[in-house]
């Protein structure tokens, strides 16, 4: 391995999102001169902003002339998105129209945010040799974009191209899967959906950015890598850690049986196909809350990455940051 030179630029696309912003921050406060290239503008930092599309190239050379590295984060990866045809314009086109103007800007080096959702559904911790049987167009497009990265690298030895797959992100500031989860927990109407043993792999979003930056000092070749906080909790687990952080007891345990909550599943997704409304309940979401999902992150940590944050500990600072104290949330009594 070898360390990135901090002279050269680095692009993150995708940066304006919300690994992006904590990634651009470390980069900065680390002495990498980042630039931003995103659809959407940056918040937290417009002067390092160019505006760009994925999905086409020759918007993409402004932010990638004279960059050292190129970190991909721009995905389209919503459980709702409609048409469907947008995953593979983003995500598959996408990735060929970041390779090709990474080809001429001259980059060797590329790390790509791909997704354990190439996995799908496995009854076991998954390591990054598969099996690979994502369940959904976003797990799907992520599996070939993979493929059109490393056919990227395949093309000239020098190249170095890491695929870091991360398992769900949460952190504070994110308004994704997990946040939606913690808040329900905190507001005193989450309802269990079957018995709770189920095993969620997670992953808090400073300890992906400091993973991105550490596989920046990776040589040529292909390096692949699942991003894993552990130790895995269940879901009880998770529901009483909310409660403990919160300072609230437990004052009853509803559970719904799995089989009805999948048919209420299947029901929002008719409705929201007459209605073309986005429900937060789907039967896709509810079987990825009551799946046993985990992933063996071991292999990055072979590198010598060590995470710098501890699972409880980051999970405690989000329910915090996001709910201990917050007039806008509704916590119950």
């Amino acid at each position: 391995m070898t360390t990135h030179p901090a002279s050269f630029p680095i692009a993150v696309l995708g940066g304006s999102g919300f690994i992006g912003t904590r990634l651009v921050r470390r980069l900065i406060e680390l002495g990498h001169p980042a630039r931003i290239g995103d659809i959407e503008p940056s918040l937290a930092f417009p002067d390092h902003h160019f505006q760009c599309d994925v999905r086409s190239a020759s918007t993409l050379k402004a932010v990638l002339s004279g960059a050292g590295a190129l970190i991909n984060l721009a995905a389209e990866h919503r459980d709702d998105v409609r048409p469907l045809s947008r995953y593979h314009e983003t995500n598959v086109e996408g990735a060929r129209q970041v390779c090709r103007a990474a080809t001429e800007a001259g980059i060797q080096k590329l790390i790509f945010t791909s997704s354990v959702a190439v996995y799908g559904f496995q009854p076991f911790p998954v390591d990054e040799s598969g099996p690979f049987e994502p369940f959904n167009p976003y797990g799907e497009t992520k599996l070939l974009a993979e493929g059109i990265y490393q056919a990227w690298a395949n093309e000239d030895p020098s190249r170095s191209l890491v695929i870091i797959r991360p398992t769900v992100v949460f952190g504070e500031g994110n308004r994704g899967n997990v946040y939606n989860l913690l808040r329900q927990i905190a507001s005193g109407r989450f309802v269990m959906v079957g018995p709770g043993n189920n095993r969620k792999s997670m992953a808090y979003v400073g300890n992906v950015s400091e993973c991105l930056i550490h596989t920046l000092g990776f040589g040529p070749g292909v390096h692949i890598y699942n991003c894993v906080d552990g130790p895995d909790m269940n879901m009880n687990d998770l529901v009483a850690l909310v409660y403990n952080c919160l300072g609230k007891s437990k004052s009853r345990d509803l559970r719904i049986p799995l089989r009805l909550a999948i048919a209420g599943g299947h029901m929002m997704d008719v409705l929201s196909r007459f209605t073309r409304t986005s429900f937060p309940v789907s039967a896709i979401r509810i079987r990825k809350f009551t799946e046993s999902t985990q992933f063996d992150g071991s292999r990055i940590l072979s590198t010598g990455f060590k995470p710098p944050y501890e699972l409880k500990q980051a999970l405690a600072s989000t329910i915090q940051a996001e709910f201990n104290n917050n007039p806008g949330i509704t916590t119950g009594s």
